[in-house]
């Protein structure tokens, strides 16, 4: 295989990492000797973390490719002993191996002040339409699918009603670890996420083109200095963010013809204003230690 890597290429690492991971068997997947490793925004040596821990994949598994960057996202679910919850990984493979690892694992037991929302693994299953190709006619370009998206973190941003730089398709469901939001665009308009004081750190890792699918990396920052506040339509709220706290996401879009159409995230809850270790102003050294540049 060359740098090159074509979307079954990807596809086929993809399944292997699945099934290393879950068999805790790093030799099963063309793994780089240097691949650098992160879980729940941590660096950590390689294999640690859930890799020592996972005992089974519950799924099912969702799978986007980026044969631009060569990166892979993986939306699952899995069990470590008896705690079950969401996982999502980011991949970059290069030279045919894979040399970056990003996890996000969100569980019943990672709770916060206010709990992080999340539903049972059991019964689960993603929107079928994410898998799916898009018509040629509701195709959109790499850039303008990557635009939709950040328009969607600039109005969950400060959120005061306004709509800035998407669009939603009508009956458009947002799942939170699991758990359904419906009228995604109604709860926008009403500035219903007046408390999210910055979107910040978005990176956007994994664009599955043929899919419209856009995977993104980001924190959602709450100050906690917001108590009641007046949704567009005058019904009066209170922050449940009461101290400052951070959460940080994988979170992935459907888009068609301009809109999007489904919304699936895992997050977890996060020292207020942490950083990613992928961020471009970090770097690990030859030993794979975070250094800042």
């Amino acid at each position: 295989m060359t740098d090159a890597a074509t979307e079954a290429d990807l596809r086929r690492i993809a399944d292997l990492y699945r099934e290393a991971y879950a068999n805790r068997d790093p030799s099963r997947a063309p793994i780089a000797a240097s691949i650098r490793f992160s879980e729940n925004s941590v660096a950590l040596p390689f294999p640690d973390g859930t890799w020592d821990s996972i005992a089974e994949e519950l799924g099912p598994a969702l799978t986007l490719v980026d044969t631009v960057q060569g990166s892979i996202g993986i939306f699952t679910a899995i069990r470590t002993l008896d705690v079950t919850g969401f996982l999502a990984i980011r991949l970059r493979v290069a030279g045919g191996e894979i040399v970056e690892a990003e996890h996000v694992f969100s569980t019943p037991r990672n709770l916060s002040g206010p709990p992080t929302p999340i539903g049972p693994v059991e019964g689960f299953h993603h929107d079928p339409d994410l898998d799916q190709r898009v018509a040629e006619d509701e195709q959109m370009d790499r850039a303008t699918l990557i635009s939709i998206a950040d328009g969607y973190f600039a109005t969950l941003e400060n959120n005061n009603g306004e709509i800035r730089g998407t669009a939603f398709a009508e009956d458009c469901v947002r799942f939170e670890n699991g758990k359904a939001y419906a009228e995604v665009e109604k709860l926008f308009r009403l500035g219903r996420y007046r408390f999210n004081e910055r979107v910040r750190d978005r990176d956007y890792v994994v664009v599955d083109e043929a899919r419209g699918l856009v995977m993104a990396r980001g924190f959602i920052d709450h100050k906690g200095i917001l108590d009641e506040y007046a949704l567009t339509d005058g019904t009066m709220l209170k922050s449940i963010f009461r101290e400052p706290h951070s959460w940080h996401l994988l979170e992935l879009f459907k888009i068609k013809a301009g809109k999007i159409t489904a919304v699936e995230a895992t997050f977890i809850a996060v020292p207020y204003y942490m950083e990613t270790p992928w961020a471009p102003a970090r770097r690990w050294d030859a030993d794979n230690h975070l250094t800042r540049s």
